[in-house]
């Protein structure tokens, strides 16, 4: 972004205009938290069901050894 395009961004009443132009097929801000959240989420949960089966496996050795 060049000082012309940052000073285009501040004349009032552009948004739509910069959203289709200067924006367009990028990612927003919005969809990039939520798509975050959900690969925290989902990455948190893998990682603990393998946490658990390593638990259980190591019971079961105990147990069986």
């Amino acid at each position: 972004m060049g000082f012309g395009d940052f000073v285009r961004s501040l004349k009032p009443g552009n948004d739509r205009e910069l959203a289709a132009t200067q924006y367009a097929g990028r990612e927003s801000g919005t969809a990039r938290a939520a798509r975050l959240r959900r690969e925290g989420h989902r990455g948190k949960g893998v990682k603990r069901a393998a946490q658990q089966g390593e638990q259980w496996e190591r019971r079961d050795r105990r147990r069986f050894t």
